[in-house]
């Protein structure tokens, strides 16, 4: 299994309804995408104050392979999405991380 983590660094203007909203694109991905089997996201919550970096929010999915993750990462409505999330974010791409891992 891999899980794939995204952490974003969501603009302050963004409203808490735009953040579900953007969390909801990517999960949709699910229809679209074999392999997917689980999806969290929300606000980070950590009590350790200053160690999130600024990332504020993030999600994870989790993928049965490498392959099915590479699916997910070509296909045109990831590419969408991910759009919609470089926009949304504070520094465009460099306000995303992503972190992949076997499981």
């Amino acid at each position: 299994m891999i899980k794939h983590a995204v952490l974003l660094k969501f603009k302050a203007s963004l409203s808490a309804d735009e953040r579900q909203a953007l969390y909801q694109t990517v999960a949709d991905l699910e229809q679209v995408v074999d392999g997917w089997l689980g999806f969290a996201a929300g606000d980070n919550v950590s009590p350790e104050v200053g160690k999130d970096k600024g990332y504020n929010g993030g999600f994870i999915i989790d993928f049965k392979d490498e392959a099915t993750r590479d699916t997910y990462l070509i296909h045109p409505e990831h590419q969408a999405a991910a759009m919609k999330l470089v926009a949304a974010v504070d520094g465009g791409a460099d306000g995303i991380v992503v972190f992949d891992l076997k499981a």
